[in-house]
């Protein structure tokens, strides 16, 4: 169609009209709540690593961030390392979390050390990152943290198991995590401490990896069983490898003269307590991690702030003694307001 130079000049001229209200809103940012981005208009994003997606005490960790994210008007975005150990998959995580642009990242660091640099990169980008549950190495790489007393939780649970032999001797077994791990090191020695012993004391009949796993903590037990048929008190790093433990001490006659010791607080560890496979547990708060750390990630979104950590370099959450049991004036709870505070379903 031929258009002639006087039509051509009234359709540009309308043209730049109908344009003019699109450009003015480019310049301008959308809010939608106190939490806007203010570039996109859409809700501030928070970034949440657990070190699986699977384990029971992650997915309450999940659950709880979910529903304070839902509270402050935030999108929390979820990921998950493929293993327990798997460090390669949070930095992955992580760095897809960054390109989707999250102000703040939470993570449970599956290696403490290894994910250091990952953390520092995502804070130079004006990230705030915090971590739940396992602290850093040297804390770095992070602005808060927010973690179980490791070492104190470990203790509580050396105190109870000493307690409960009273005079007897005890004949140790130790289940333990694996090794480097500073969570595992810490329970370890806290226990330890608890019971008055030391690595070198002639009362520990011996020691193996459970990796945290029931079906291997089993396995250890029967281990250390066909060694020395005499334990009569075991450490175990969590509830699933003391479940483990008391199966194979069932399984050999053994269970009701055995003291066995746990940590964690889940629901079904507390169940065991209650259904006398496992002696005592020592309760920690995987939700209030979450939770706190949720708020200090909005607030940071908000105006910058950053919380105030001690100087033990994390927010300490707490532990609580649980049993039916209570023995030696040691502070504790039973199964019931356990069953009532903790984390997971019974299984």
């Amino acid at each position: 169609m031929n258009v002639s130079p006087r039509t051509a000049r009234t359709l540009a001229a309308a043209a730049v009209l109908l344009a003019l209200p699109t450009a003015l809103a480019g310049c301008s940012s959308t809010k939608t709540g106190g939490t806007s981005t203010g570039d996109s208009g859409g809700k501030v994003k928070i970034g949440l690593v657990t070190k699986t997606d699977s384990n029971p005490y992650f997915v309450s960790m999940r659950a709880a961030a979910q529903k304070a994210a839902d509270a402050a008007g935030v999108e929390l975005i979820a990921k998950a390392g493929t293993a327990d150990g798997d460090n390669d998959s949070q930095v992955t995580a992580i760095e897809n979390l960054e390109a989707s642009g999250v102000k703040a990242i939470l993570v449970t660091p599956n290696d403490s050390k290894a994910i250091v640099p990952t953390l520092k990169a995502a804070q130079a980008k004006g990230i705030f990152v915090a971590a739940l549950d396992t602290q850093t190495d040297g804390n770095a790489g992070v602005d808060a943290t927010w973690a179980t007393d490791n070492t104190k939780a470990g203790e509580q649970q050396g105190a109870y198991v000493k307690a409960a032999l009273g005079s007897t001797t005890p004949v140790l077994a130790m289940l333990d995590l694996q090794p480097g791990v500073s969570v595992g090191d810490q329970r370890h020695n806290g226990f330890l401490t608890g019971m008055g012993l030391t690595d070198s004391s002639p009362e520990i009949a011996g020691r193996q990896d459970t990796n945290g796993d029931q079906s291997k903590g089993q396995t250890a037990m029967e281990n250390l069983l066909q060694k020395n048929p005499g334990i009569n008190a075991v450490y175990t790093i969590n509830e699933p490898a003391a479940i483990g433990a008391w199966t194979a001490l069932n399984n050999a006659g053994k269970a009701g003269s055995t003291v066995v010791g746990s940590i964690d607080g889940g629901c079904t560890g507390v169940q065991a307590v209650k259904d006398g496979k496992i002696a005592a547990t020592v309760m920690q708060f995987p939700g209030k991690m979450a939770e706190e750390g949720v708020k200090a990630a909005v607030a940071f979104a908000k105006d910058g702030t950053k919380p105030t950590v001690p100087a033990s370099g994390y927010i300490d959450t707490g532990v609580q003694l649980i049993t039916d049991k209570p023995l030696g004036g040691l502070d504790a709870k039973d199964t019931a307001w356990g069953l009532q505070n903790c984390w997971g379903g019974v299984s």
